[in-house]
């Protein structure tokens, strides 16, 4: 309930001034319309590499990453920076922190990436960011509890750094002259992952934290920043607060369609678990439609689900207040 009743504070606090009209559902004058986009992120923005590491959903060949899908939107094309792309987003990749998600310590955070970006590249007026991380962070501190090296309380404090953290990568991108679209992380409590571990409300709570504290660090950057709230947009359940009018519903929202088992560390959850980034149309569970399941492994979202949330981040954001 606090939690909730921080969010609607936050969101009425907003709409005092126009620079929030993402969130009010006002229009502008004005579109801006990008002609180049650029991507950071962890896991759910991550676009594979040149090795062809695959994504974290199922690697069908179809369009099953939401930043691509808000790309096409606008008309463009995004590639991974290793592909010659201009999407630095990483597996795994946590925002500040070492190693990563599956104790990687080469994979770029989120501030490396930001940092690679602003040396490398020049920015163009025309330009538009696009930012979803923390699940990663996420993962992380919940297997620190699970091994009690924290306290749940730790953990959640420990969400709301994160959120901090990633709201500065967000200035910095914004103090560069780029629109930023960055997206909070879903409700983890409602993965099967918090199922499997009986931790719902705790992986809840951590998720909220992690919002919370990146829209209350933000909410003065309006003017070149858009918030996409993904909390409505996985598995709602019945909540009907968080359940927007056009969601999608699927009709397995409980586990996940792949079954590519990964003997190593996987996705962070531990080993011989599912990880999504080696899951095909040959690796799911046997006549299973994956258009109609939510989860890909048990965090990570099908391409079905990653669509409507570029959908959700253009159609219900960016086309009404850009």
């Amino acid at each position: 309930m606090a939690a909730l009743w921080l969010r609607r504070s936050l969101l009425a606090a907003a709409c005092v001034s126009t620079a929030w009209l993402a969130a009010c559902g006002s229009s502008v004058e004005k579109a801006f319309v990008p002609q180049r986009m650029i991507a950071f992120g962890d896991s759910m923005a991550y676009l594979g590499d040149a090795t062809g590491s695959g994504r974290y959903t199922v690697n069908d060949g179809s369009v099953n990453n939401w930043t691509i899908q808000v790309a096409q939107h606008y008309g463009l094309t995004l590639a991974s920076a290793a592909a010659g792309g201009m999407s630095y987003a990483q597996g795994n990749a946590r925002i500040n922190a070492k190693p990563d998600a599956a104790g990687n310590a080469a994979t770029a955070t989120i501030a490396e990436q930001v940092d690679h970006f602003l040396a490398t590249q020049t920015v163009q007026p025309k330009d538009m960011a696009l930012m979803s991380a923390g699940t990663a962070d996420l993962i992380v501190g919940m297997q620190a509890v699970r091994t009690g090296t924290q306290t749940a309380a730790q953990y959640v404090a420990q969400a709301t750094q994160a959120g901090a953290d990633l709201a500065a990568q967000v200035r910095r991108l914004s103090g560069a002259n780029l629109h930023v679209v960055v997206a909070g992380v879903y409700r983890l409590g409602r993965t099967p992952w918090a199922t499997t571990l009986g931790q719902p409300d705790l992986l809840t709570s951590a998720s909220d934290a992690f919002n919370n504290s990146l829209l209350l660090n933000i909410q003065d950057l309006g003017a070149n920043v858009r918030y996409i709230e993904m909390a409505g947009y996985v598995n709602p359940i019945n909540d009907t607060y968080h359940r927007p009018w056009n969601y999608i519903g699927f009709v397995n929202s409980t586990s996940p369609v792949c079954t590519s088992v990964d003997a190593g560390p996987g996705i962070g959850t531990g080993a011989g678990q599912v990880n999504s980034s080696l899951c095909t149309s040959g690796t799911l569970v046997g006549g299973a439609d994956p258009n109609t399941y939510e989860f890909a492994d048990q965090v990570y979202v099908t391409p079905a689900s990653q669509r409507q949330l570029g959908d959700h981040a253009y159609n219900d954001v960016l086309r009404e207040t850009w």
